[in-house]
């Protein structure tokens, strides 16, 4: 009894605030409405696809009990799927047609009851998916058939996100032996006046011998000027802190990471600041100007001893670069993979092949990295060697190897 009067209240109270926000006038306070189940607070919910099929149930709820049947008609709508996204400069996309089914189209709030019968959405197959895309599924109140009873505009409509369950393979950079650089032709070096670099990082462990340093990656010209390096533990600071050496100077991350959890590390620039991201969220920033030149990916610590001092106990997967500063809702969107055909991806390896030393640019632009062609200033005199690293690369596929959408 005390649930029911809880939920009658708490949704008597969020219908206000929706009238409230929507501005609508006096006249509509007290009417009874009916809206889909969830989306209270936000349109947008989970729905976890591992495999397939996967389900979903749908439901309506009635501010207040119904004294009669109410039937509600439900429909799969793609169409707002684009007024959703200029809506809320989100990039969502529909669902393939052959994805989905939808079990039923009619729910009914039973007289005495304030919530509807359900019915089930199932997405039947992800092979039409394209990897880095994330979709939606709306499914809206198309007619309510019953006396005295509208439906809440707002609150109309619920947007099932797609949260896939990814499995993939990694590169395994725990063994020192395999840091090195590749430098790409001087036709491929690109100017970012604004970019985003993007890296998933996954910590076995910190080390404290014979340093605590594990210097994770670089992004740099072929000089090493303006350069954008990841380590964490610099000397000086916590060992689970990452320091971004940007060229504009060092921004150290508030955030304190764990082993045994997958990170993507965002690094921004827009012309004026340098911000850090983790996983999506905005952790750290410092004001500059210095842009950033492109041509040069360094796994590792690769100058001359300091592989085995500032070893990387870990794996990684899914390096972008990108020619603009990403927004934090396009951030978000990219956590587990990006669309290799997205506006303004530079070069994107995913470092899922599993097999083999070249790390192939997903977006075709030309920036595969052969490992067996890699140099390094092994000596600390500035002269680059080349070194084939090709034997020391590993790649792993396990339960930690999961990304969910």
């Amino acid at each position: 009894m005390k649930t029911n009067i809880y939920m009658k209240l708490s949704l008597l109270f969020v219908y206000g605030l929706l009238i409230f926000a929507a501005g609508c006038n006096d006249n509509d306070y007290g009417q009874s409405v009916i809206l889909m189940t969830g989306t209270e607070s936000n349109p947008v919910v989970r729905f976890v696809v591992e495999d397939t099929p996967a389900s979903y149930t749908v439901t309506a709820s009635a501010t207040e009990k119904v004294v009669e049947d109410i039937a509600v008609d439900f429909a799969l709508d793609n169409s707002l799927v684009d007024a959703y996204n200029s809506e809320n400069g989100t990039n969502y996309y529909p669902i393939p047609d052959n994805a989905i089914q939808m079990d039923g189209t009619q729910g009914v709030i039973k007289a005495g009851s304030a919530s509807s019968t359900g019915v089930t959405v199932k997405v039947v197959s992800t092979e039409e998916f394209v990897t880095g895309r994330t979709y939606i599924i709306p499914v809206t109140i198309k007619d309510v058939q019953g006396t005295g009873m509208r439906v809440l505009n707002s609150s109309k409509t619920i947007y099932l996100r797609v949260s896939r369950v990814l499995n993939f393979h990694t590169l395994d950079i725990s063994d020192y032996n395999m840091y090195s650089n590749y430098i790409f032709p001087d036709n491929k070096a690109v100017d970012l006046p604004n970019y985003t670099y993007e890296i998933k990082c996954y910590i076995n462990a910190w080390h404290t011998s014979p340093e605590q340093i594990s210097r994770l990656c670089s992004f740099t010209s072929k000089d090493e000027t303006a350069s954008n390096m990841l380590r964490f533990g610099e000397n000086g600071q916590d060992i689970n802190s990452l320091q971004w050496v940007c060229p504009g100077g060092s921004v150290v991350s508030t955030t304190r990471f764990n082993t045994g959890q997958w990170y993507t590390i965002s690094l921004t620039f827009d012309g004026s600041t340098y911000v850090m991201y983790v996983d999506g969220v905005k952790d750290s920033e410092l004001a500059g100007s210095t842009s950033s030149v492109f041509q040069r990916l360094e796994i590792g610590m690769s100058w001359e001893n300091y592989p085995s001092k500032q070893y990387f106990n870990g794996r990684i997967a899914e390096a972008r670069v990108w020619d603009r500063a990403l927004t934090t809702s396009e951030l978000q969107l990219g956590i587990c993979g990006v669309d290799a055909k997205s506006t303004g991806l530079v070069a994107y390896w995913k470092f899922d092949e599993g097999e083999g030393h070249i790390f192939k640019d997903a977006t075709g632009n030309g920036y595969d990295v052969d490992w067996s062609n890699t140099v390094r200033d092994n000596t600390g005199g500035g002269a680059l060697n080349s070194f084939d690293k090709s034997s020391y690369v590993k790649w792993l596929k396990d339960d930690n190897n999961k990304c969910t959408q």
